[in-house]
């Protein structure tokens, strides 16, 4: 019934720039947090960053300062600005959202498929 699908990834050179999307979409009704995580290989999901409905925004200290997300409540849409990436960047991110769908009053998290970023020389 719902479905997120991220886009952006891809390979960069250190001290590069990639830009992540993620569209929700299906039967909603309400979309409350966004997130993105991301895991590196060998390493547990990490969360790196999430915004609220509203818009307020938390990050991960190793990510502050260099990335920065928002989001589009109207196209339901959060994308992830990712600056001076760094070899310890490379990672699959994941989009994560809490969602109502129609004819419930309970918020449900969805995952996205994941993107690969590889951050290389």
């Amino acid at each position: 019934q719902v479905q997120l699908v991220e886009s952006g990834g891809g390979s960069v050179q250190p001290g590069g720039s990639l830009r992540l999307s993620c569209t929700a979409s299906g039967n909603i009704f309400s979309i409350y947090t966004m997130y993105w995580y991301r895991q590196a290989p060998g390493k547990q999901r990490e969360l790196v960053a999430r915004i609220t409905r509203g818009g307020s925004t938390d990050y991960a200290e190793s990510v502050k300062g260099r990335f920065t997300i928002s989001r589009d409540n109207a196209k339901k849409t959060v994308d992830l600005q990712m600056n001076s990436l760094k070899p310890e960047d490379t990672a699959v991110y994941y989009c994560y959202a809490e969602i109502i769908i129609w004819g419930t009053d309970a918020p449900t998290g969805y995952w996205g498929q994941g993107t690969q970023v590889t951050v290389s020389s």
